[in-house]
């Protein structure tokens, strides 16, 4: 069984602003500390936040668990940044495949759009567990990301 869910966001800021966090590792790194029921912690295994960059994502204690995922993809002139779950997390749970892809989209009254995208397959023996599948996070991660910038912007 395969599935998408998408969710966007718009937002006054500027793509670019809005492409600094989210094209480089400081998504990571802000996550965590702005989040912290949703992310607890996320760990830098290999790469300098380009295709191939590897990070180990801990969720709260609330929920026990950690996953690996790779850089697919790193587009810093269209906005655009996919990771795949390598490692743990859903793929304990039957999923054979499990991409989040945020997408940074300039509007011409120079608003921008976070799109978040999940795509996934899951395997015939696990088809219940999609529902597990939800763009809640990516919605929270996205509010609260633009609150920060808006934040940094005025000191």
């Amino acid at each position: 069984m395969e599935g998408r869910l998408s969710h966007e966001f718009q937002t006054d800021l500027p793509a670019t602003d809005v492409w600094e966090v989210y094209g480089s590792l400081v998504l990571g790194q802000l996550v965590p500390q702005l989040l912290p029921k949703v992310l607890s912690k996320v760990e830098l295994v290999e790469g300098d936040g380009g295709v191939g960059t590897v990070l180990l994502v801990t969720f709260p204690p609330a929920e026990p668990g950690s996953y690996k995922e790779k850089f697919t993809m790193v587009d810093n002139e269209k906005y655009i940044k996919e990771a795949e779950v390598i490692e743990g997390g859903v793929l304990d749970l039957g999923f054979q495949k499990y991409v989040v892809r945020f997408e940074i989209i300039e509007q011409e009254d120079g608003t921008t759009i976070i799109r978040s995208t999940i795509e996934y397959k899951v395997d015939a023996e696990h088809t219940s567990n999609a529902s597990l599948v939800s763009t809640g996070a990516l919605a929270g991660i996205a509010e609260a990301i633009t609150k920060y910038i808006k934040e940094q912007k005025s000191l």
